[in-house]
């Protein structure tokens, strides 16, 4: 492993979010070199800059950054050149790149995707909604669900669910449970069924840890049938048919991220609407489809 560390700064004058999300894809493609992140958000004042500047001072290293204010621009552009740093606004080329074929310039205006507006509140009111339509609750409410899915208990579906919430998606689940009859609202349900589920042995580990962390509820591990290899083995089976019988997709979540399965599960969301025929433009009337027509 290298052991030569260098600082990276993350500049913005609004959260940062834009900022994080570029330095960890490309980052990803460096995982054996140390990197020592140095995250600035909000920079919108000489004062927030001289900050920046000051801690750039101290820890030279490359600069990436989204700032809108040129004055602020200049200033950290002119303290990287004597430093002798390389500097990059990030947003730049796609900016121009479009301006181009757009034929007009973009409005210099920061954080201009966090808005309180239609969309701000979806997310809001998708957010909500997976609060109270967890585990299996509030089935009655799943007709106004954009996906429900399913699964085995710690197959991820709550934190999935409140990611998609995030991207405007009311997403209900409901967990399979040996024995335990489907709500009747997913006999013929208005929204798209997705199934996760997971590789036995990474389940297990997941409930040996949950049973860890709460103490086990008084049930020896090896005693229960919550983590018992062909115990757990049937239950996927059993899950895994079940879909099958209903025509429900199956995503297998073992060696993805939350992101990564979310992702899938708008893929089959929109292949769901295209086979009933439904577009998938963002239209105000229909919250799902305006989720599906950005993805």
């Amino acid at each position: 492993m290298d052991q030569r560390g260098i600082n990276l700064h993350l500049v913005s004058d609004s959260t940062g979010e834009t900022l994080n999300s570029i330095g960890r894809a490309i980052l990803a493609r460096f995982e054996n070199h140390q990197v020592i992140h140095h995250r600035w958000s909000l920079v919108r004042s000489r004062m927030n800059l001289d900050r920046v500047l000051e801690g750039l001072e101290h820890e030279p290293g490359p600069v990436l950054f989204t700032l809108v204010d040129q004055s602020l621009r200049h200033a950290l552009e002119e303290t990287c050149a004597r430093l002798h740093v390389p500097c990059l606004s990030v947003l730049d080329q796609a900016m121009e790149l479009l301006a181009h074929e757009i034929g007009a310039p973009a409005k210099p205006k920061r954080g201009a995707q966090h808005v309180m507006d239609s969309d701000y509140f979806r997310r809001i009111d998708a957010m909500h909604y997976v609060l109270a339509h967890d585990d299996g609750q509030g089935s009655a409410g799943f007709a106004n669900a954009d996906v429900v899915l399913v699964g085995v208990s710690r197959s991820s579906k709550t934190p999935t669910c409140f990611y998609l919430a995030n991207r405007g998606v009311k997403a209900a689940n409901v967990p399979l449970v040996p024995g335990a009859p489907l709500p009747a609202e997913l006999v013929s349900p208005p929204c798209p069924v997705v199934g996760l589920t997971i590789d036995v042995q990474a389940l297990i580990e997941i409930r040996r840890h949950r049973l860890k962390i709460i103490g086990g509820g008084g049930i020896r591990q090896d005693e229960t049938d919550y983590i018992d290899q062909e115990a757990v083995k049937a239950e996927i089976l059993a899950a895994r048919r079940l879909c099958s019988a209903n025509g429900w997709p199956v995503v297998d979540v073992t060696r993805r991220s939350i992101e990564e399965t979310a992702a899938t599960v708008l893929q089959q969301m929109e292949i769901w609407h295209r086979k009933r025929g439904a577009h998938t433009e963002p239209t105000p009337e229909d919250p799902a489809a305006a989720v599906l027509g950005k993805t």
